[in-house]
This record gives C-alpha cells, structure tokens and sequence, in this order.
C-alpha cells in the first residue's frame, strides 16, 4: 500500500531528484531487498532519505518480510538507517514512515519508535558511526562542486579522496557506500553517469576495481526516470563488495516502465541471459567480467558493447609500437591571433608551415585555407635565435607584450617567443591521417605530407600501414564504435574524437587482413563510402554479427 502524506510543501533543496517509483523497485529488487528475504535481519542505508522515493518501498518491503517470517518491530530496530541532512526532509521522512507503519498494521506508538530509530538526521559522508551494511541504495544528491562551499567540499574531500576536479558531491557517496558495505553486500544508485567516462571519475573507478565488483549498469538517459526532467544522464549501477564476476549491461528506452506480473529487475536478468525474447523498452546482455583499473567505462547498446569487449580481447590498439603506429595532436600556440596567419609577409618563407585546420577537412580532402603557422622552432627542438631571421624578430618583438603574458612564457622569459607545443618538423612531410576533433561520424582524412595540423586536429602515422587502408578501418561504423563507447558526448549527439579516446580503437594487423578485403578497404576510403568501409571492416575483424546495419 502506497501512502500519500498531506505534508505542508517546502521549496526543493538543491540537487534533490525524485526517483519513479519502478526505478525505485527495479533497484529494490536487483540489490535482492525484497520482501521475501528476512530483511529484519539485514541493514539497509538509504543515505539521503529527502522525500522518501526510496524510503517508503523499503518500509513496506520489510512489513511485509517481517510477516512473512514472523518478526516484530524489535527484531527490525537496525533493519533500516535512512540519513538526511536538512532537518525538514527527516521530520518529513519520519512521519512518512509513521504512517507507512501504522498502515501496514502497527501502532502509533510503536511506529514513532522505529521511524526515530530509523530516520537520522546526519550528513551521511560525514556519519562517524555508519555500521556496516548489508544494502545501500539511493539517488544521492546531484552538487557540482563549484556549488558547495569551499570549505565544506575539503571537508568531504579529506573522508572520501575519490572527490577530485570537478567532480560531482554522488562520487563521495559511491565510495562511502562502498566502503560501508559488508562482504557480499550490495549498493544499488541511480545517478549520473559521467563519473563512468569523465577524468573526475578515475579515482572512483580505480576504487570500485580495487573495493567491489560490478554487477549491473542500465542506462536510462532516454527513459521516465525522475518526477521532473533533469540535465543529467542517468544510470541505475548495481555494485557488490565481493570479486568480479559477469556483468549485466542494458539500456533503457522511453518505453521503459513497470511490468504487470512479476518482477522487471528478473525479465531484464532473463533478457540478458537470453531466456527472455523481448521486454518492451529494454535491450540487454552480459559480459563476462567488467573493466578495472581507472580505465573509462566504455558505454554502447548492451548488443555493442558484448562485441566491443570481444574485440578488445582480440586485437591490439590502434597505436601499437608493433606496427609503428601513434596518434598525437596538433600545435597548440597558447596565442593563435599571433602564430596563425594567412600573411605570408609577416616571416621568412621558411619561418611559416602550411597550417591544416580543422574546417580544411570538411569535405573528406585537406583543401588547404592558406592559413600558416609562424615557426619559431629550429630542427633541433630548440627556439631558433631571432637575430639570424629579421623579419620573424620584427614580427614577433611587435606583439611580444601579448606573448609574455602568456603562462608559458613566464615559465621561461627567455623563450617567450615559443610555442606552447615544440613543432616536429618530420610531421610536415609524412602523410598523416587527420581527424578533426568534433564530429557527429568518424572523419579520418589523408594528408600527404603537405601540412602540419593546428591543435583542433588529431593525427595517426604509421611505418607499415597502408595509410588509405587503414583509413577505410577508422571511416568504418566499427572504429566509430570504440570512440562512441568511451568518449564524454557533447549535446546533439556529437563525438570527440581525441586522441585519448582514438588510442581505444582496437584493429587488426595489417598482414592478417586479406588482399580483396584490403582493397575495399581503399577504395570505400577514396569513396567517402562508411557503408562499405563497414563491410569490409566486418570482414577484416572477423566478426560474425554486428548490431547495426552493415
């Protein structure tokens, strides 16, 4: 029985989210609080209580196991600690419980007991006396740390170390849950998931490898998860203290809801086990194991992401000292209004580089802008003396008050001329292939060593491959697959494809590649043709199915 208090409203509390209630249940049941364990004998924390969302289903869960195995509200005193910081929301939270109980068939008395008993009202990262245990489940609270006082994000800080950059205040609550947790207990959040991808989140994710072991992740950035629409990704995680073991992964749509019989967090299980054909609103599957260390969590349809983790157990990264073959970034200047020109008047002709930007690989070719590079750089990574080219020296000395103040330069005065990034003159000449940072697709272009990037481009040599070859590979739905699944995405759906996340594409060696394939590899890149770079991708990596249109 659902009950729905007449309370006096108050105004939200910053980064208060309302969670559904079958997301609620669907959590409930996966960390295995269901009324048909002896939850009297277990402890259950909710760390931020607010409005009950969570709260009132465990009070009704454990009136019902309680029945089930004959147990009172004494046998139940520890069954559930509920924190709340603001002192309205825990006197809500307690009259939330009082009345559950009294529903459920207890006395006012009794109930008032156990909801003070239950309710504290404790900022739960800083609890000293946080008992061990057996579930912990949630939506903690949505604060970026630029919104909390400075003091007070120290203070969370010193207890909970996971808490670096600009994190967000639910990375203290995953480690304090955690930790909190008893061999084979089991956490179960609902939260963004940025901490998953993001470099604030690799402490976190170096302590869940080291702490716990991941049970489930089910994205819901498209489902009706919240009372309210929210600016935040979410994703419900499932943790256990205990070793790594297989892994369920699935996505949850618009049409993700409650079902009519029986439990969702089972159909989804069957789903991903495949004893369940279909369950409307979800895709599902099961890995093996999960990703450790402070590694980004890749992230794609549960179907994807089965053949991601396949393909990273296979074949090696695209840079490998195997075949030679790296990626790096353009220059960056630290002032481009000065060392970007089109001028070619401004310097001595071998003081200026054909400069590639960006927008020059537009349309799938470098089609070169006329934009230049002033080099301040001679071929022994070192800054050339001004004095042996005037014209450079005049240029430059003319805007050397902008130049100083550069941090860069206040590091080394006598350089102030230099570039952030030293210049590898070899690059100018080797072909390349570039890839413009952000894009909706994979956009790999060859130069043939008539340029040199600017720092919104990213390039790949190689000594063996096939530039043209391997450049079939990365315009292919595959390579687009490993960037999609690590990188942070932008709103509309756009990718980054840095470096960082270009160095997670997995390819096969060039030699293992058959010669038919290696042609339509070439002529799909030539082409502009992502369909039949994919089909010859298939056919290069050996894979059997892919869950998208090939």
């Amino acid at each position: 029985m659902t009950i729905q208090l007449r309370l006096p409203t108050k105004p939200a509390e910053k980064g208060v989210v309302y969670t559904r209630p079958w997301v609620v249940d669907l959590i409930l049941d996966f960390v295995g609080y269901r009324p048909t364990a002896d939850l009297a004998s277990l402890q259950a924390v909710e760390p931020a209580a607010g409005e009950g969302a969570f709260l009132g289903p465990m009070v009704r869960r454990l009136a019902a196991s309680m029945r089930r195995h004959s147990r009172t509200l004494e046998d139940a005193r520890a069954a559930i600690r509920a924190y709340e910081i603001d002192s309205d929301a825990a006197d809500y939270a307690r009259q939330l419980v009082v009345e559950q109980l009294i529903a459920e068939g207890f006395s006012r008395r009794d109930a008032d007991r156990a909801a003070h008993r239950w309710v504290c009202e404790v900022d739960y990262l800083l609890s000293p006396e946080a008992a061990p245990a057996d579930v912990v489940v949630g939506n903690p609270p949505y604060i970026r740390y630029d919104d909390l006082d400075p003091g007070m994000f120290l203070r969370y800080q010193a207890v909970c170390p996971t808490m670096v950059g600009r994190c967000d205040i639910y990375v203290g609550f995953i480690e304090a849950a955690i930790r909190q947790l008893k061999p084979g207990g089991r956490l179960g959040f609902i939260c963004a998931d940025r901490w998953m991808r993001a470099a604030y989140g690799a402490a976190l994710r170096k302590y869940v490898a080291m702490h716990a072991s991941i049970e489930a992740v089910i994205e819901m950035h498209d489902a009706l998860t919240f009372e309210d629409a929210v600016a935040a990704y979410p994703a419900v995680t499932i943790m256990r203290r205990g070793e790594q073991g297989p892994a369920l992964v699935a996505s949850a749509g618009q049409a993700a809801g409650p079902i009519p019989d029986g439990s969702l967090a089972d159909a989804v299980i069957e789903l991903a086990g495949k004893r369940r054909e279909v369950l409307h609103g979800f895709r599902a599957a099961k890995l093996s194991g999960w990703y450790g260390g402070d590694t980004p969590w890749p992230w794609a349809e549960p179907e994807a992401l089965d053949l991601l983790k396949d393909l990273e157990a296979r074949f090696r990264p695209l840079e490998d000292a195997v075949t030679g073959t790296r990626v790096g970034i353009g220059v960056a200047t630290g002032a481009d209004g000065v060392f970007v020109v089109t001028d070619r008047s401004v310097a001595e002709d071998s003081r200026l580089l054909p400069l590639a930007m960006a927008f020059d690989t537009r349309d799938g070719t470098v089609k070169w802008s006329g934009h230049s590079l002033v080099d301040p750089w001679g071929p022994e990574d070192e800054l050339v003396d001004l004095a042996a080219f005037p014209k450079l020296a005049e240029y430059l000395n003319a805007h050397a008050h902008q130049l100083k103040r550069r941090n860069i330069a206040g590091r080394n005065q006598v350089g102030w001329y230099r570039t952030i990034d030293r210049v590898t003159h070899s690059l100018l000449t080797r072909d390349k292939l570039y890839f413009p940072d952000m894009k909706l697709q994979a956009h790999p272009v060859l130069d043939r060593g008539m340029t040199y990037p600017h720092h919104n481009l990213y390039h790949v040599t190689s000594d063996t491959w096939d530039l043209e070859v391997l450049g079939g590979l990365l315009l292919s739905k595959i390579a687009e697959m490993f960037v999609a699944s690590y990188c942070v995405k932008m709103r509309g759906g756009t990718l980054r494809f840095q470096a960082q996340y270009l160095r997670r594409i997995r390819v096969p060696e060039p030699k293992t590649i058959p010669p038919s394939v290696t042609e339509r590899l070439r002529e799909a890149f030539r082409a502009r043709d992502r369909e039949g770079a994919t089909t010859a991708a298939i056919d290069a990596y050996r894979i059997s199915h892919v869950p998208f249109a090939g």
